[in-house]
Order: C-alpha cells, then sequence, then structure tokens
C-alpha cells in the first residue's frame, strides 16, 4: 500500500494563497513542475464545494498519474475514489480511518510530537507528516516546531516514511532532506509563487538530487 504511491514532493493547497488563480491551474502547473501527490486541504470550503472541487482535482491528477489525498476528510476521499487521506492529530482517529478506507488507501498521519511518533508505530501508516519543521503562518495551530535537530531524533527513533511540512521552500528543502525527511509538503512555495510550475520543479531537482546521493528510501 505505501509503496504505490511516492510521497516525495507533495503540494498542499490553499486558495487563499493562490493569488486569485483557479485551484486547478495551480495544481496544474505545479503536475508539471514535478510533484509527486496533491493534498486537497482547503479549511474553510463548505462540504458541497469541498466534494466537487476534489472530484474535479481527482480527474485531473489521474490523468496525471499523480495521486490526490484528501485531508481531514476521509468521508469526502472515500466518496470521490482518492488514494487516500491526510489525518490531523484532531481528525477521524486513524484506526477509524482505516476501516472506512480500507485496506489499500493510502494514509498520512500529522505528528507534532515524540511521543505521536511512538503510537503511529502501530499502524499501517503510508508516512508520517512532521508538522511543523519550521514556523509558518500556515499551520497555526500546532506545537513547537521540530527543528532540523527535532527531524534527525524523529529520524533515528522510526524506520516510516517521514514527510516533512511546515515553512519548507527551496532554501531550506535540501537541509530538510539531509536531516532525514524521505519527502516534502510544500504549501505556499508553490501556492504562493509567481510561477507554481518553475517552482516546484526547483523543489523536485532538490529532491532528485538528494535521493541520487543517498538512494530512495
Amino acid at each position: 500500500m505505501s509503496g504505490r504511491y511516492d510521497f516525495g514532493l507533495m503540494l498542499v493547497t490553499d486558495r487563499v494563497l493562490s493569488r486569485g488563480r483557479a485551484l486547478e491551474d495551480v495544481v496544474d502547473a505545479a503536475v508539471r513542475g514535478g510533484v509527486t501527490a496533491v493534498q486537497l486541504r482547503e479549511k474553510a470550503c463548505p462540504t458541497r464545494e469541498f466534494l466537487e472541487l476534489a472530484r474535479r482535482l481527482k480527474d485531473r491528477l489521474d490523468a496525471a498519474g499523480v495521486p490526490l489525498l484528501i485531508n481531514d476528510r476521509a468521508d469526502i476521499a472515500l466518496a470521490v475514489g482518492a488514494a487516500g487521506a491526510h489525518l490531523g492529530q484532531d481528525d477521524l482517529p486513524f484506526l477509524d480511518a482505516r476501516r472506512l478506507l480500507g485496506p489499500g488507501a493510502a494514509i498520512g498521519v500529522s505528528i507534532e510530537t515524540p511521543a505521536q511518533a511512538a503510537e503511529a508505530e502501530g499502524w499501517d501508516v503510508s508516512y508520517l507528516g512532521v508538522s511543523p519543521v519550521f514556523a509558518t503562518p500556515t499551520k497555526t495551530d500546532t506545537r513547537t516546531p521540530w527543528g532540523l535537530d527535532g527531524l534527525r531524533r524523529l529520524r533515528k527513533l522510526t524506520g516510516r516514511r517521514l514527510v516533512a511540512i511546515g515553512g519548507i521552500n527551496a532554501a531550506n528543502a535540501a537541509r530538510v532532506l539531509e536531516a532525514g525527511a524521505d519527502g516534502l509538503a510544500v504549501v505556499s512555495a508553490v501556492c504562493a509563487a509567481p510561477d507554481p510550475e518553475a517552482a516546484a520543479r526547483v523543489l523536485r531537482g532538490i529532491l532528485d538530487c538528494s535521493r541520487a546521493a543517498r538512494g530512495a528510501r
């Protein structure tokens, strides 16, 4: 299940940061630039609108061979046939989401503390979302940032796939990967970029260089 998808460079959507552009256009550009997965995360979106947006994105991403994950809403993921869901600590518990989505779905879980990471060791998660690595205005409801040292310590504690999120951009992405992250999840670095395709391409290049140096996990 977890090996079916590449979560090396995940775009996490945010329409507010997208400079008035249609989210579909931003996602299309990011895919052309090399993102390997898309997480639909629109906290202020009403359920019906969110469902319709998810369906539109899934059609586009299926054509590109890129998996769609739904943030928070396992029910929406199930309704649209998405690849899976991403769960925060206050969302549907992992075991309930797994029962709902089935054994073939990809499910990522945000972790903010070592204790949460230890709890997730018993679950068949697709990845752990290390959140946040750096302080960021897009994630204000989380605990103290892990920082690079915290990420290094976490890497020693788990063999799980780690996808880092929070304040990640082209200037620090290489250091995040060197500290132990297997993948990068970005929001404003692509959504707010003047050219989302170019921004994604730069990040994909950093990811590819890191993988070439150490071998993909």
